[in-house]
């Protein structure tokens, strides 16, 4: 299990979590929606331990992380744990293909590595660079960089947000297939029917704290006036 306790962050003095309990299990997936702004990259940051906490603790399978942390020799769980920003951070001067080879360390392609390419039906562009391909194309090849590490908890942040409705559809049936694997995951998104086909658990963040927590029927039926107005916000735009 993958957990957060009491976790707070600050940013040049504003608050950005303010005391975050939240857990993701092996072979369960757990969407985190709420506005922009709300904290939701910023806890994935946490917990993933690329950004530490004030104050509280991560534990990963038993391992317990205090922040604020005063430990200097402490390992942190990558890839164990593995991350995909909205940012991609994609290396310009690789190609796609090599920027999913870096973190295997100079491993040349794999079998599994072959297959997400299809998958992901990215044959046709995965030997342009990052400013030769569109945003769409360039977020398949973070998550499959991702993927080729074979994680053990998948943290994701609104890694479909310019994918068509069939790629939004591979890539559900392809998180499935992992959580039935074992795999937990975390995902931003602010696709409700996404959030609603995916998640065993969906967490309602706004303004670092979480309001409302359960399964696909607090989209449906929630009790929180923030998370209807947000519901309503979205479903008026849509």
């Amino acid at each position: 299990m993958l957990e957060g306790k009491n976790l707070k962050k600050q940013y040049h003095g504003r608050e950005i979590l303010k005391g975050i309990d939240i857990s993701v299990e092996a072979g369960k997936i757990v969407s985190l929606i709420g506005p922009s702004g709300s904290g939701k990259t910023t806890l994935l940051r946490v917990l993933s331990m690329l950004d530490p906490a004030n104050s509280g603790a991560v534990i990963f399978e038993g391992q317990e992380y205090k922040f604020p942390m005063r430990e200097e020799n402490i390992i942190p769980p990558w890839p164990r744990i593995s991350v995909v920003f909205q940012q991609l951070f994609l290396w310009p001067h690789l190609t796609l293909k090599e920027n999913i080879l870096l973190p295997l360390g100079g491993v040349q392609e794999s079998k599994q590595m072959e297959e997400l390419i299809d998958l992901f039906q990215m044959r046709g562009f995965i030997e342009r660079y990052p400013n030769q391909a569109s945003l769409g194309q360039k977020q398949r090849v973070a998550l499959v960089r991702a993927l080729v590490l074979n994680p053990e908890y998948l943290l994701l942040d609104e890694i479909t947000s310019a994918l068509d409705i069939e790629q939004v559809g591979i890539i559900l049936n392809y998180l499935q297939g992992l959580k039935n694997k074992g795999v937990g995951i975390l995902l931003v998104t602010h696709l409700l029917n996404f959030a609603k086909r995916a998640s065993d658990q969906i967490v309602f963040l706004d303004e670092g704290q979480i309001l409302e927590r359960g399964d696909a029927n607090i989209l449906k039926n929630p009790d929180h006036p923030r998370i209807k107005k947000f519901i309503s916000l979205i479903e008026s735009a849509s």
